[in-house]
C-alpha cells in the first residue's frame, strides 16, 4: 500500500505526518523531498547504502561540428550556444532530453554521464529508507525520484510512506503517480488554505483518492477546514497546535516513539488511511 503526503508549500507539516506514519508499521520511508529531505533526522538510519545518480548530457566533437547550429535552434532550455566558431555545451542547464544528438546531420554529438546526486538506503527499527539528494544547482530531480520509486518497488514492505516535495511541480507528479492514496496536510491559515488548493488540484488531475489533515490546529477559525467543507473533502484527522509536539518535532524525536498520546492519535489517522484505501479498492475491483 503507498501512501502519498503532500503539502503546498514546505514547513506544513508534511514529514512530520509522513515520519509518525511510517514508524507505526513495517513500512518503507521514501524522502522525495530531494532537494531539502530531512527524515533521517528523525529515523537517523543505520547501516547506509548509497548509491550515486547521474543523467546523460551531450559532448561534441569538434572536428566533427560543423557550426550548423541546428541542435542549438533545437534546445528550448538554451543549454547549447554556437561562439567564435565553437559549440558550447552548459551542463546545468541541460535536461538530458538527448534531441541534440538526434538533430545532429553531422553525429558530432554524443553523450557522457554527469553526478547530479545520491540515493542513501538504511534502516531504523521496523522502518526501511529510502532518502533522495540532489546535488544543488541541478536543473531536475525528476531521475532521482524515479529511481527511489524504482527501489521501493522492489522492497517487501507492506506499507510505504512517501514523503513527497512541496508544492506541484513535477517532481511532486513523479512521486505521487504510482500512490495508492494522497495525504494533504494543511495548515489553518488563509495561505495554508491556497497552498491546499493547489495540491488539491494536483491529485484530482491525478484522479488519485485523497483526504485531509489539519495541521497545528487551533480553535477558531481555520480557512483550510472551510475550504474542505466547501469542496466536500474528507478529514483523516486533525493535529492540534501542541508544544509538546513542536518539541519533540524541533529534536528530532518521533512523536509515536516517545509518547502514547501521540501513538494513539497517529494511529487512528492511519486506520482511517488505510480504511479508505480498501473501500476504494473493494469499490473499483
Amino acid at each position: 500500500m503507498k501512501i502519498a503526503v503532500l503539502s503546498g508549500k514546505g514547513g506544513t507539516g508534511k514529514t512530520l505526518v509522513t515520519v509518525n506514519l511510517a514508524a507505526l508499521k513495517n513500512s518503507s520511508y521514501i524522502d522525495c523531498d530531494i532537494e531539502e529531505p530531512n527524515g533521517y533526522l528523525f529515523f537517523k538510519p543505520k547501516d547506509i547504502e548509497v548509491e550515486d545518480i547521474s543523467v546523460r548530457v551531450p559532448q561534441v566533437d569538434r572536428d566533427l561540428c560543423n557550426g550548423c547550429k541546428k541542435c542549438v535552434d533545437f534546445c528550448r532550455f538554451n543549454a547549447l550556444a554556437y561562439a567564435r566558431d565553437s559549440l558550447i555545451i552548459f551542463e546545468d542547464i541541460c535536461h538530458s532530453c538527448g534531441g541534440c544528438m538526434l538533430i545532429c546531420p553531422e553525429n558530432a554529438l554524443s553523450e557522457k554521464d554527469r553526478l547530479i546526486g545520491r540515493i542513501e538506503k538504511g534502516r531504523s527499527e521496523n522502518v526501511e529508507l529510502y532518502t533522495g539528494i540532489l546535488n544543488p544547482g541541478q536543473p531536475s530531480g525528476v531521475p532521482i525520484i524515479e529511481r527511489l520509486v524504482e527501489m521501493e518497488s522492489l522492497s517487501n514492505k507492506e506499507y510505504s510512506l512517501i514523503d513527497s516535495p512541496p508544492g506541484s511541480a513535477c517532481i511532486v507528479m513523479e512521486s505521487i503517480k504510482d500512490a495508492d492514496y494522497c495525504v494533504l496536510v494543511a495548515e489553518p491559515t488563509i495561505f495554508g488554505a491556497h497552498n491546499l488548493s493547489m495540491v488539491y488540484d494536483l491529485v484530482k488531475l491525478f484522479k488519485k483518492p485523497f483526504g485531509v489533515i489539519l495541521n497545528k490546529s487551533l480553535e477558531g477559525e481555520n480557512p483550510s477546514e472551510d475550504f474542505c467543507r466547501k469542496k466536500k473533502i474528507k478529514t483523516l484527522g486533525s493535529i492540534p497546535f501542541d508544544h509538546d509536539l513542536g518539541h519533540l518535532n524541533s529534536n528530532g524525536k518521533i512523536a509515536v516513539r516517545e509518547s502514547k498520546k501521540y501513538k494513539d492519535l497517529f494511529s487512528q489517522i492511519l486506520d482511517k488511511i488505510i480504511e479508505e484505501v480498501e473501500n476504494e479498492r473493494n469499490s473499483n475491483p
